[in-house]
């Protein structure tokens, strides 16, 4: 195509052929994907004044620069599709194969990443993914399970206190920070049983 060193006036026919070419993946148009309708097209891409806004010439011209781009735009994705496709290799992943995985889509699945990459998006396109080699030092050793084991929850200060009244009763809490717990998880709790048990947070 001859842009007689003009090229960048031409980047809108360009951008209008490309959102106006069949997309296989979401198989429309960008444009009517975006806007539910097909795009009318224009009759003429110059400035007014240039020339006579219905000039045959110009809208057959138009049309022939716009299908030439859509043309070539066409097959520039699908020398891109060729070289993909050279290395691509059918992989599926299921359960048992010793990764942790969700499968979203065809071609897509979800991992559970460590907590140190938890700011990276966590589904990935097959292709990104291994095969798990399996490695004995990766098992971490499991102690027995022990029924009798208690757990007892550790105060470890006093946030709040209030006092509750009940017709002719009333009744003091305090508010409870526990240990290994957040501030949104403290708990309203009696005054005297807290003075009984745990005398040095007062």
């Amino acid at each position: 195509m001859d842009f007689r060193g003009s090229w960048e006036e031409y980047l809108p026919l360009a951008e209008f052929a490309y959102n106006n070419s069949y997309q296989s993946s979401i198989q429309r148009a960008l444009y009517e994907a975006l806007y539910g309708r097909k795009c009318h097209t224009p009759l003429c891409w110059t400035e007014l004044g240039e020339r006579r806004v219905l000039s045959p010439e110009l809208v057959s011209e138009t049309d022939d620069k716009v299908h030439l781009i859509r043309d070539r735009l066409k097959a520039a994705s699908d020398r891109q599709k060729s070289y993909t496709d050279l290395k691509r290799k059918d992989i599926e992943y299921s359960v048992g194969d010793m990764v942790f995985l969700k499968r979203v889509g065809l071609v897509t699945y979800q991992l559970e990443l460590p907590l140190e990459l938890d700011r990276i998006h966590d589904v990935f396109h097959v292709s990104m993914l291994r095969h798990y080699r399996s490695d004995p030092t990766h098992i971490v050793p499991v102690e027995e399970i022990r029924p009798d084991l208690t757990f007892e929850e550790e105060p470890m200060q006093i946030l709040d206190c209030d006092v509750k009244v009940l017709r002719r009763k009333s009744i003091p809490l305090v508010k409870v920070l526990w240990r290994n717990h957040s501030t949104e998880e403290a708990t309203w709790e009696l005054e005297d049983s807290m003075r009984q048990q745990y005398p040095h947070l007062f």
